[in-house]
């Protein structure tokens, strides 16, 4: 730890560039997150007092091949990015939690007192009493601390801000009470926890160990318990390619009931084997016994579990590609992967308001001005709302972004880097 005074001093004299150059990786962003800092510290003293602290981060993560196949245990290929939630914060010996998010009212939680409060269902307070009571019951200890943080993953855009969220606290938990001993995907499984029983959204496993390993990571989740996580050194920068994430302005409020509905569908068909999941089906099965499971499941479900069973090849071909430094056959498979969520899954837009498609739009002016050639584009994340995902060739990001902010406004794409580290102790 070290005194809050001090901190802001060390910022200003340029001690942590280095520090933040590692961890933010574009030298351009350096002024920016050092000036984000400071003025982070400055809240933190106006909400609590000057004294010790603490600086912790956790990123937003980008999904870049397995779309809505963690939640079936299936395969992803996920990283993490150069957009992250910081807290400043400290202990302050007591029973009490006390969160304070950038522009929102203070969260205060007793750790005594950490069952699940129904009134709390959607609201970021569930998330931080989600995260105390399933590290408390793994076995690791919790006490009192005051945090303010501040985050610049965009909210409702796809890039897991929840994600982030629950990793930041999980992060404080591990750094003023375990010695920064509890490991990342304890972390994240336990983020998931906070988000499926105390949020109640019922997500999969991905953004969560995508926010807490860091990186560029292949996980395998057949077994969720025991996931296997490859990290993957690959630099897009190498290839002469950006990632570029489009901000559709559509939000994720009230898409509950969609994303909902893609594992409910997805199970249903796994349901006809006698199974939970479709990772424990046979994909020869399930095309052989089509007619069958079309009268019990309907033919969403069916669409659904084949974006699934080809999903699993996708990634498994990504993974490959990449490991050949084969960018062509990689950008071909996103864009196949792309296009199987769109006819398949059907995650573009919801079919309870046709007339607002930003997603769509957003894909149809891309393939039209990229047309493979200055690269390729894809839904992103959860898909009906949010974002989409562009792999742009260098020399041509800057004619992309400013087509595209014409259409969806200023400041609507990010130029993205891949960051090397998940959720962590910064200072």
């Amino acid at each position: 730890m070290i005194n809050s005074v001090k901190a802001e001093k060390n910022f200003k004299k340029g001690m942590y560039d280095n520090l933040l150059k590692d961890i933010y990786v574009d030298e351009k962003l350096i002024e920016h997150q050092r000036n984000r800092y400071i003025n982070a510290i400055k809240e933190y003293e106006i909400l609590f007092c000057q004294g010790d602290i603490n600086i912790f981060s956790a990123p937003g993560r980008t999904e870049v091949c397995g779309n809505h196949t963690d939640h079936q245990h299936g395969k992803i290929l996920a990283a993490s990015i150069n957009l992250d939630i910081i807290a400043i914060t400290s202990t302050n010996n007591s029973n009490i939690v006390k969160v304070v998010s950038n522009g929102y009212d203070m969260i205060s939680i007793d750790i005594n007192d950490l069952e699940i409060r129904e009134s709390e269902t959607g609201d970021t307070a569930s998330l931080v009493r989600g995260v105390l009571k399933g590290l408390k019951e793994r076995g690791y200890k919790i006490g009192g601390f005051n945090a303010y943080t501040t985050s610049e993953v965009l909210i409702g855009s796809g890039l897991s801000s929840s994600a982030a969220f629950e990793n930041v606290i999980g992060a404080i938990v591990s750094g003023l009470f375990n010695d920064n001993k509890i490991d990342a995907i304890t972390l994240a499984q336990t983020s998931k926890f906070a988000e499926n029983v105390y949020f109640k959204k019922p997500c999969g496993l991905m953004d969560q160990m995508a926010s807490s390993v860091g990186g560029l990571i292949y996980v395998d989740f057949k077994n969720p318990e025991k996931p296997i996580v490859n990290k993957l050194d690959v630099d897009f920068e190498k290839y002469g390619y950006s990632i570029c994430i489009v901000d559709t302005k559509g939000s994720h409020v009230d898409l509950t009931d969609d994303y909902a509905m893609i594992p409910l569908e997805m199970k249903k068909v796994a349901n006809y084997f006698g199974k939970e999941v479709l990772r424990d089906c046979d994909a020869t099965q399930f095309y052989l016994h089509l007619p069958e499971i079309r009268k019990v499941a309907g033919d969403r479900a069916i669409l659904r579990a084949f974006h699934f069973f080809k999903e699993e090849r996708h990634v498994e071909n990504a993974v490959d590609a990449l490991k050949k430094d084969d960018v062509a056959a990689f950008l071909s498979i996103i864009k196949n992967s792309g296009n199987s969520s769109f006819k398949y899954l059907q995650n573009v837009y919801t079919n309870r308001d046709v007339q607002h498609q930003n997603v769509s739009v957003a894909l149809a002016f891309s393939g039209a001005l990229l047309l493979e050639e200055y690269g390729v584009s894809r839904v992103h994340g959860g898909g009906f709302a949010g974002t989409i995902q562009a792999f742009v060739k260098n020399d041509f990001v800057n004619n992309y972004k400013k087509f595209v902010e014409a259409v969806f406004g200023v400041n609507s794409c990010h130029v993205l880097k891949i960051r090397k580290q998940g959720s962590i102790k910064v200072i």
